[in-house]
């Protein structure tokens, strides 16, 4: 299907043909942009020149250090210029980059560690301790590398080798190691998704590559645009950003800690044109103290997306100079693959029906072949009338190769030939989808996935809990939070605080319940919860 009736001599080659990868950015920025500014960070100022050189270096001295093609090298960074430069170095030299997300306690840095196999790993200073306890458990531990942050105060220790010496080892002019097949693995994302082990997703080269090219269009975006990194690099590698900015020339302004002092000081006095976070940073925008505030002359352009925002929230924020654009996906494609694409049959809606559109989850990207809104018993589409319910599908080359040493879950996954989101929605007439519930019981705080069944796992374990169910508490900072419904075994006694405090020993901050409540759980005649009465309760405490 295709094919000319005849095509003699018409075959691929290195003239015709390459592997698609976002690598190719950056080769290509340093050649045209090469003295344009490509990250800034304090003081600090790239460009693209410096950042190809640097990014040479990490790949030559990854390479030097025994890192080989399809090693995993690790990352427990926070949004600083390093962590941008290992987007590309480590892949550079053939390796896959896994970022892990600094918020994590011990035990789960460890096991993604030793599932990973990760042969190195590049902890920001402030995370040392972190590092340290959890390669303390492996038996084959990865060699720490210490990245210091003379910008935020923290000096190398000099208990590791220090990141700065690591790419003086490395050959400014290495040759990068492009993939061969564009399939092969650029990057290993663990995501918590439902269950108490986070899950290994990898991303391919063709994949990351296409969403560059397809999301500067849904961001309108034109050349030069300067970013501010508020999505962490740790989840979705910042939503495929760090590899996207090349291609229009833009300019990465970092920001370590998310505040709103910082982020007007990144709009008014670098200009920043351009991020995206969750719900949560709208919020601290909205409610950003006086001193705080610093004029701008121009509309900033979002992408929010985590817990769907409120339509309050929205309406309060644009006025404050923001154009803000729902995207939704989730770490198995890649970050956004929908955005809530506006069109002239908006423009005539008052402010709230307007603020109501732009809370619905939209309409597929460009880089994606479809997303849609299917039952999941028979892979039937559901009726667009705004009311039927269905969970979305995605399929394309925006969806992972699959779950890491996992091929049950990938197999899941993919049945019937889409990506099974696991989250419960309706579409419109006009194919706008608009989520309804999420399933399986993610909640999602403050744009982190925190498992109800990890949570209730460690509730159980106390003493004093006979049963517990975990569900969101809708939260006007973090959009929502892990509620604890617990029944207590007979002749048990312990408090809100105490069993938070057994909580937060164990379980990363985010996931940590905000409240407790006591209670007879609700069940069915088999003994199930009835999570859906939970959650009714809780919204109105």
């Amino acid at each position: 299907m295709g094919w000319l009736s005849d095509e003699t001599g018409l075959r691929k080659c290195a003239a015709n043909y390459a592997a698609l990868t976002p690598l190719t950015h950056l080769h290509r920025a340093a050649d045209i942009f090469a003295e344009r500014e490509a990250i800034v960070y304090g003081t600090t100022r790239h460009s693209y020149s410096d950042y190809h050189r640097r990014v040479s270096q990490m790949a030559s001295a990854l390479a030097g250090r025994g890192v080989q093609p399809g090693d995993v090298v690790s990352t427990l960074l926070p949004n600083i210029p390093a962590h941008a430069e290992a987007h590309f170095g480590i892949p550079a030299c053939g390796a896959v980059l896994n970022a892990i997300n600094t918020r994590l306690d011990v035990d789960t840095v460890a096991y993604i560690l030793e599932h990973g196999g990760a042969k190195i790993l590049l902890s920001d200073a402030e995370f040392l301790e972190l590092a340290s306890a959890a390669c303390a458990r492996l038996t084959e531990p990865p060699l720490i590398v210490e990245v210091a942050d003379h910008e935020a105060g923290f000096t190398p220790s000099g208990a590791y080798l220090a990141y700065e010496d690591l790419l003086a080892e490395g050959d400014p002019d290495f040759v990068w190691l492009l993939p061969q097949d564009e399939w092969e693995s650029l990057a290993l994302n663990y995501t918590s998704g439902t269950t108490g082990r986070p899950k290994g997703v990898v991303y391919h080269h063709r994949g990351a590559y296409l969403s560059t090219l397809s999301q500067p269009i849904s961001w309108r975006m034109v050349l030069f645009p300067r970013y501010l990194t508020i999505v962490p690099m740790f989840h979705c590698n910042a939503w495929c950003h760090p590899w996207m900015l090349p291609v229009i020339g833009g300019t990465m302004i970092c920001l370590r800690d998310v505040t709103a002092q910082g982020i007007y000081h990144a709009i008014s006095v670098e200009g920043a044109t351009h991020f995206g976070g969750a719900p949560i940073v709208l919020q601290t925008i909205i409610n950003a103290p006086e001193e705080a505030r610093l004029p701008f002359d121009h509309v900033v352009e979002v992408f929010t997306a985590g817990a769907p925002p409120a339509a309050a929230t929205l309406a309060a924020i644009e006025p404050l100079g923001f154009n803000v654009t729902q995207v939704y996906g989730l770490t198995e494609t890649y970050g956004p693959a929908t955005e809530c694409l506006w069109h002239e049959g908006f423009d005539g809606l008052d402010e709230e029906a307007r603020a109501e559109v732009k809370a619905r989850t939209g309409i597929a990207m460009p880089f994606m072949d479809g997303v849609t809104v299917l039952d999941p018993q028979t892979m039937a589409q559901v009726p667009r009338d705004g009311a039927s319910l269905g969970e979305i599908m995605h399929r394309g080359n925006g969806v992972m190769k699959g779950y890491f040493r996992n091929p049950e879950a990938t197999a899941a996954a993919f049945e019937g030939g889409w990506f099974h989101s696991g989250d419960i929605a309706y579409q419109h007439p006009d194919g706008w989808i608009k989520i309804a519930d999420r399933a399986k019981d993610i909640i999602i705080s403050g744009g982190e996935n925190v498992s109800s069944v990890e949570v209730e796992g460690v509730l159980m374990r106390h003493p004093a809990v006979g049963l517990a169910s975990v569900v969101a508490k809708p939260d006007e900072k973090w959009g929502e939070v892990p509620c604890a419904c617990v029944e207590l075994k007979p002749g048990q006694q312990v408090s809100e605080a105490e069993l938070i405090a057994f909580c937060r020993d164990r379980l990363a901050g985010f996931k940590t319940p905000k409240r407790v409540v006591f209670m007879d759980l609700p069940k069915t005649s088999t003994g199930k919860i009835q999570k859906f009465e939970l959650r009714a309760h809780v919204r109105t405490l």
